[in-house]
């Protein structure tokens, strides 16, 4: 059983492969003082020990690394590679994989670090998989374009040879996988707010989201 505390805001955030979510994610997580977890790149990290570790990985050697999981371990450039978001999005359709990441989702989802008045979680099954009762839940997208733009931008300062075309080709092979995949796709829900980042800033967008916010916790 996952422990849960009580009153607290919780934030569930869904969307295709750079369209901006974490960027947004994490400004309304500071303003909130949320405990903010990119959920993808758990399955980024787990990718990386495969790769880096190929005779040692199964899932005993998943349990163990994962156990003592720290919020630096994701945020290493080595994980924001084109080669690790690939593998990333094919381990992330083993069911037995998907269990051990699950349960600690639910953790930081549900019981976030005491200094946090909640948790603000982004990925692509957030709002009805993980959080499927959060406070509010957010489907962010933007055109195919503009997020390869945007995640070309972002590989190029870790690897000068990249080009344009290669990540176009890697983002609609990445939204394919997402949206059908049997296990927890990506989808928008019901109550989901659509927000599309194709034309807004990132100023603009965090604005947008606050105001929906702030109407709710403050009437």
């Amino acid at each position: 059983m996952i422990k849960k505390r009580s009153n607290i805001l919780k934030i569930a955030i869904d969307s295709p492969a750079a369209a901006g979510a974490g960027t947004i994610a994490k400004a309304i997580s500071k303003h909130y003082k949320l405990f903010y977890l990119d959920t993808g790149k758990i399955y980024r990290y787990v990718a990386y020990l495969k790769i880096k570790f190929p005779r040692k990985f199964n899932y005993k050697f998943i349990k163990s690394k994962i156990k003592f999981l720290k919020m630096k371990d994701l945020s290493k450039k080595s994980l924001l590679s084109d080669k690790v978001g690939n593998e990333a999005s094919i381990i992330s359709q083993n069911k037995k994989l998907r269990k051990i990441v699950h349960l600690i989702q639910l953790n930081y989802a549900y019981n976030p670090p005491k200094k946090y008045k909640g948790s603000c979680l982004d990925g692509r099954d957030i709002t009805y998989n993980i959080i499927p009762d959060a406070d509010f839940k957010f489907y962010i997208t933007a055109n195919i374009t503009t997020r390869a733009k945007r995640r070309f931008k972002e590989l190029k300062a870790i690897n000068k040879k990249i080009t344009y075309k290669e990540v176009l080709k890697s983002i609609k092979k990445r939204d394919k996988s997402d949206l059908n995949r049997k296990i927890a796709p990506l989808k928008k829900t019901i109550d989901s707010l659509l927000i599309n980042t194709t034309n807004l800033n990132k100023r603009a967008c965090f604005l947008k989201i606050k105001k929906i916010i702030d109407r709710k916790i403050n009437s």
